[in-house]
């Protein structure tokens, strides 16, 4: 019973002993667990009073963009063809997209009374012909007469010579008259004023047509298809720099994955009173005919590169509900700079205001960051 005894009171120093160490322990790790959390809160508290950004520096340098703007293709030429006096059509030599060459005839008309307009403007200038001769034959003799002194008087000379010279005007007249109905009949040919595609036919043999007017359909309408006119308007703020050496590039919606180019060869110099645009023209040439008059296209127009202008990337400008700006940083505080947009490309921007080269300004910017709150690089 003795050993016994003597070994239960010599292990229980021990267990009070590892007690004590694990107690240590536990307290030793609860306090260093505060002053992480307390480090950790003041880490957080200073990060909310000075953000920590990236700052980028201001820098100059030419900025080439685009726009896109929707334009037009339209005909090189276009037409509308309609009969020059009433008559009826009387054969037709063309239909819907015909392809004719200048002068070819595309259709004829008929107008009998015509025949007899130039039947009866011939007969008078037959009539004042003879009459014409006549008077003629009579001066003549009598200026030969009159050169016997004292045979003719020169009253009678004179009053010859204006009867002679006034059935000559006659002639004249009826001559006049009769090549002003041989016109009309010529037009009764209807032809191609140049090379082109017939795109619309109105009329049916048979038909009676008469000079164009108000609200009336032409016989055909000729378009010129192999070379066509791009439109667009170019808004007022980038109007300036374009001249006819800039080359654009455009699409249509009926060939999305193909791009077309052409060259600006005309601008109107103007703007135009409602739009506050600038019409530009570029040629097309359209030999295969992949492209159709009145298609719609979307333009990329190269803007002019500016030198010596401000370049930042866009995250860096603000555009808040009141103003535009950039956080310029000064001794380690924020700055707000109000700027104005300039020409976007990419991931940059131009913009222009109260900066200068060797600025600093921060990259990703934000209304949060207040003006004159402490910053951290």
């Amino acid at each position: 019973m003795f050993p016994s005894t003597m070994l239960t009171m010599t292990t229980k120093p021990t267990k009070i002993l590892t007690l004590l160490a694990i107690g240590t322990s536990l307290l030793m790790a609860c306090h260093s667990g505060n002053k992480d959390a307390q480090a950790q809160a003041q880490k957080q508290e200073d990060a909310i009073d000075a953000p920590a950004v990236v700052l980028v520096p201001i820098q100059k340098g030419k900025l080439s963009s685009t726009i896109a703007v929707p334009g037009e293709l339209l005909p090189y030429q276009q037409v509308d063809l309609y009969a020059k006096t009433n008559s009826y059509v009387k054969k037709l030599y063309a239909d819907i997209g015909s392809e004719v060459h200048q002068g070819e005839l595309l259709a004829t008309l008929e107008a009998p009374e015509m025949n007899s307009q130039l039947a009866q403007a011939m007969s008078r200038i037959k009539q004042f012909e003879a009459i014409y001769f006549a008077s003629k034959a009579t001066y003549d003799r009598l200026y030969s007469t009159s050169k016997i002194p004292g045979t003719v008087s020169q009253n009678d000379l004179e009053q010859a010579e204006a009867k002679k010279n006034s059935d000559y005007a006659n002639v004249e007249a009826a001559r006049s008259s009769s090549k002003e109905v041989t016109a009309n009949i010529a037009y009764l040919e209807i032809r191609a004023p140049f090379d082109g595609v017939i795109t619309a036919r109105n009329v049916n043999l048979g038909a009676y047509v008469g000079p164009g007017g108000k609200g009336a359909d032409p016989l055909f309408v000729l378009q010129d298809q192999k070379r066509l006119r791009l439109v667009v308007s170019v808004p007022e703020n980038y109007t300036s720099g374009l001249s006819n050496k800039n080359e654009v590039t455009f699409t249509v919606q009926a060939l999305p994955n193909q791009k077309f180019t052409a060259r600006v060869k005309r601008l109107a110099g103007a703007l135009d009173e409602k739009l506050r645009s600038e019409r530009l023209e570029m040629d097309v040439y359209n030999k295969d005919k992949k492209l159709l008059p009145h298609m719609f296209a979307e333009v990329d127009i190269p803007l002019p590169s500016r030198d010596s202008t401000i370049i930042v990337p866009k995250t860096a400008v603000v555009a808040s509900t009141e103003k535009v700006f950039v956080i310029r940083v000064t001794n380690h505080h924020a700055e707000w700079v109000d700027v104005k947009k300039g020409f976007q490309s990419g991931d940059m921007m131009e913009i222009y205001g109260n900066l200068k080269p060797g600025d600093s300004i921060v990259k990703v910017a934000t209304d949060e960051i207040r003006d004159g709150s402490e910053m951290k690089d």
